[in-house]
């Protein structure tokens, strides 16, 4: 329950603002869309001073413009514009950043508001009203703030004694190593001591398969590289959560799917309250699920899956009619098809989402991979674990039960279609809340995170990434 409550809980250069492209069409023109005063100029200096706040204390907003001159009122229209744009829709644009993505993004109107908000005098009011207002956010920027006053946060780096820790030593840095493991979910709680007990030299050990490192559960240079999270790291991760929280559009339907890709996790509104949430598995890092909005139109009971040619050429060619046959494909006008059945790649369920990417959600037989740290371990789409009971609650909830158990029964490929769409959001969100409201850094497994930090003005940094095993031909 703790683990599902942790992740229930969360879900461009240091340069100008990506040109005026982040407000293209809004004029800045300056007074006669609004007239700047004394009081309205010094309101945008001390927001722009307060904007660590948001996780842009490395980014420059300079405010310049006297407000008595024509230019004066033009340069600090652009000055508001600029950090407006920020704070409502992100330094950076992530469909610039990445090749896809496609969940759905504000667009506010800034122009319009800012001309209200020099009218009302009331212009830092509407810059924060601009963020978003959800707790989530509210707790990081609480993290990120008490991250640069010294003293107030946790310590989390682990120092190098320079020896290596081996099983069964006793050592002061245990607990803390033991507080990284937990957050990282490779240990389930930190036990009182400093002894390096069996139980966390299993967890070690695991890390370093997960890692690429020899799984020997010593803690050397290598391990110590993983499980140390300095203040900036820790910093980061959490400036680079809100950046990617103000990517998102504030309007989001009441019932909805996310799905964290950086977590494999799936959390499933209802009219606006979380009902379900449970492990899946993800793309690996050389076939990373995407970042999508994409619905939910239909449930296909006892699927066919046709094998992508990426897969098949790289996968199965050369396997042989055996091969085939034991796995229950066989040719079908040029495709490789896998026949319904429980050990079919796509189980016994399939989630039809609406996207130009072939992505969609999931059952599997591989269900051994759902008892994984880092789930990361398929080839772009996102299997379910219990997908027949999510599937069967879905049925219940949008009304179609009684077709969906005759489409089962059937033990064909049937086609079920829902009622109404479901809004499925396929995030990467690295930073995770637990029962105290501490932040959790998770593993950036994909590496996404860096593009966006160095957005926000921060130095780049490198470190050891997951290294996916144990996958299969599956999707």
């Amino acid at each position: 329950m703790r683990k599902a409550l942790l992740v229930c809980s969360l879900l461009a250069l240091s340069v100008p603002l990506a040109g005026c492209d982040m407000f293209s069409g809004s004029s800045v023109a300056g007074a006669e869309d609004g007239s700047w005063t004394d009081g309205t100029a010094r309101q945008l200096k001390e927001a722009i001073d307060n904007r660590a706040t948001h996780g842009l204390d490395r980014m420059n907003f300079a405010v310049e413009g006297d407000p008595d001159s024509a230019e004066g009122q033009q340069a600090l229209t652009q000055s508001a514009l600029r950090y407006a744009t920020a704070v409502a829709k992100g330094v950076s644009d992530p469909t610039k950043l990445y090749d896809i993505y496609t969940a759905a993004r504000p667009e506010p109107e800034l122009q319009a508001g800012l001309t209200k908000a020099l009218a009302d005098g009331k212009l830092g009011e509407w810059i924060d009203s601009l963020a978003p207002q959800d707790d989530n956010y509210r707790k990081l920027s609480d993290a990120y703030l008490a991250l640069r006053k010294d003293g107030t946060a946790p310590a989390t780096e682990i120092p190098d004694a320079g020896e290596p820790l081996k099983p069964g030593d006793t050592d002061p840095r245990i607990p803390l190593i033991a507080r990284q493991l937990v957050a990282s979910d490779y240990l389930d709680r930190v036990e009182p001591g400093t002894g390096y007990t069996p139980i966390m030299v299993a967890a070690v050990k695991r890390m370093q398969a997960d890692y690429g490192i020899e799984p020997d559960g010593v803690i050397g240079a290598e391990a110590l590289q993983i499980l140390n999270l300095s203040d900036t790291d820790r910093a980061k991760a959490i400036a680079v959560a809100m950046e990617r929280l103000r990517w998102l559009d504030r309007n989001v339907p009441d019932t909805r799917i996310d799905v964290n890709i950086a977590a494999a996790r799936l959390t499933y509104w209802r009219d606006g309250k979380i009902v379900d949430t449970r492990k899946v598995v993800v793309g690996k890092p050389e076939t990373e699920t995407p970042q999508l909005g994409s619905p939910i139109y239909r449930l296909v009971a006892n699927p066919t899956w046709t094998v992508p040619r990426s897969i098949q050429n790289k996968e199965i060619a050369g396997k042989g009619a055996g091969y085939l046959a034991r796995n229950n494909m066989a040719w079908r006008d040029g495709w490789i098809v896998q026949q319904p059945g429980p050990q079919n790649s796509l189980g016994l369920v399939k989630f039809d989402m609406k996207n130009d990417h072939a992505i969609y959600l999931h059952d599997t037989p591989a269900k051994q991979l759902f008892g994984e740290v880092q789930r990361q371990r398929s080839h772009g789409c996102v299997r379910v674990e219990d997908a027949l009971g999510f599937a069967e609650m879905l049925a219940r909830d949008e009304g179609v039960t009684d077709e969906w158990q005759k489409a089962r029964a059937t033990g064909k490929e049937t086609f079920v279609p829902l009622p109404k769409e479901i809004p499925v959001r396929l995030l990467y969100q690295t930073v995770l809340f637990d029962d105290a409201g501490e932040p959790v850094i998770r593993a950036d497994a994909y590496g996404w995170n860096d593009r966006v930090s160095a957005a926000l003005g921060f130095p780049s940094s490198e470190g050891r990434r997951f290294q996916a095993s144990g996958s299969d031909v599956g999707p």
